[in-house]
């Protein structure tokens, strides 16, 4: 198999996000959970996203793991590298995205990528180097509350320059407005100059598209998922992809239906309360988790009793940020983190084995540790439910049939996410036209 696209991506969501899009503009998918071993030959796609949990680990793993998929994706005649962050450009001052694209542009013999955090569907922007969300400044936007990578600077180009040694630049809206020739020779005088790292102004679908049209030879770019859905159209152009009928085209779902949410965002703390109102739910307390058992065997008898019911049932250990400080006062970031993680992922596996067959699940790191418990390597990707936000289907692990699984981003998703989610893979399942 060679591959148009090879993706490495800092999260489990993100990567999803990114695979999504890249399906919606014409591309077979598939995502490979962790850095894929010479057993993993993924056939009829054009895009392979390698998802991994290096948003936050220390920055010498997050390269390490990074190269290693770089590796798998170069074997496989990957035409472009695509590094994948958040829209909302999470990471510290010490990384990772800085380290992890030095690391890859060094690996591929490459001077120069752009970066492009940017996802305008979703509110995300970028003027003059500063990251919107909505109209509110990146530290500003309730991101300056993040439980781990709390982001408290909005200028992408002072921020990078804390992660990078090399210089980092600017390709302003006022350069994309002239066109991807343009755009592609800023980036030259950039480059000639040894800046090594591009933040790219973005505020709208067009911007995108001049963009991919710019960088499409190059032979890594990095970013948000916005310009993913803006590449497919460039390797057409060139002759590298097939027209396909339906790239996300998924088996008939059934089993019954759980969200699980560790995330704290304000999108989904909204869409925890919503799911509250129409469908039962219970909250899981890292204090109480820390005390023994009996608190996730509570929450799994109490899913269990509602899945028997018809479901749909919620698990949730969203809460606000007062909570969240509280808890990680008593047990510590990492232990409070590792607490619910650990507990999502036994729920998800003893209740898929169970009868689960589809289920929701809200943010990066619990996604993370619910693929992981289930045991889940490869990941075919199928329609959107939200922008950003796709069903995917995955083989059962010990038994017959498809696990249908959406992976939503902690900040991605209408009020109503959770609940239409269903109903949104009811009528893929019907073989009606995707949302």
């Amino acid at each position: 198999m060679t591959l148009v696209l090879g993706a490495i991506a800092d999260d489990f969501t993100g990567a999803t996000d990114l695979a999504n899009n890249l399906v919606r503009a014409g591309m077979r998918c598939v995502q490979v959970l962790g850095v894929p071993d010479a057993s993993v030959e993924p056939s009829d796609v054009d895009a392979v996203v390698v998802a991994l949990k290096s948003r936050s680990t220390p920055a010498k793993e997050a390269v390490a793991e990074s190269l290693s998929a770089l590796e798998w994706l170069q074997a496989h005649g990957a035409r472009q590298i695509f590094f994948k962050y958040c829209s909302t450009f999470d990471s510290t001052e010490a990384g990772n995205i800085g380290p992890v694209a030095d690391a890859l542009l060094e690996r591929l013999a490459s001077g120069q990528t752009v970066m492009v955090p940017a996802f305008p569907i979703n509110g995300r922007t970028v003027y003059q180097g500063h990251l919107f969300v909505g109209d509110r400044l990146l530290n500003e936007s309730g991101m300056e509350h993040h439980p781990l990578n709390p982001m408290t600077d909005a200028d992408l180009v002072r921020f990078l320059g804390h992660q990078t040694p090399h210089p980092v630049g600017l390709a302003s809206r006022h350069v994309l407005s002239q066109g991807a020739g343009a755009t592609r020779g800023h980036l030259d005088a950039l480059a000639e100059r040894g800046v090594r790292h591009v933040i790219c102004d973005t505020l709208d679908e067009q911007d995108l598209d001049v963009l991919a049209e710019a960088v499409v030879d190059t032979p890594l770019v990095t970013g948000g998922s916005g310009l993913g859905q803006a590449l497919p159209e460039q390797y057409r152009r060139r002759g590298w992809l097939e027209p396909v009928a339906d790239p996300g085209r998924l088996a008939r779902a059934s089993g019954s239906a759980l969200v699980l949410s560790g995330s704290c965002s304000r999108a989904t703390l909204s869409q925890v309360k919503h799911f509250l109102e129409h469908h039962p739910g219970i909250s899981l307390d890292p204090l109480a988790l820390a005390e023994g058992d009996e608190h996730l065997a509570q929450a799994q008898a109490f899913a269990r009793e509602h899945l028997a019911a018809g479901g749909p049932v919620l698990v949730y250990a969203s809460a606000d940020p007062e909570r969240v400080k509280a808890a990680q006062a008593a047990l510590g970031v990492a232990r409070a983190g590792e607490l619910v993680e650990h507990a999502m992922g036994q729920l998800a596996s003893r209740l898929v084995a169970e009868g689960v067959g589809r289920l929701v699940v809200a943010g990066g790191e619990t996604s993370g540790a619910v693929v992981s418990a289930l045991g889940v390597r490869e990941l075919r990707i199928g329609g959107q439910i939200d922008p950003g936000v796709p069903w995917t289907q995955s083989p059962m692990i010990g038994r017959d049939g498809v696990l249908s699984l959406a992976l939503k981003s902690g900040n991605f998703g209408a009020e109503d996410f959770f609940i239409r989610a269903f109903e949104v893979l009811d009528a893929l399942s019907a073989g009606e036209s995707r949302a």
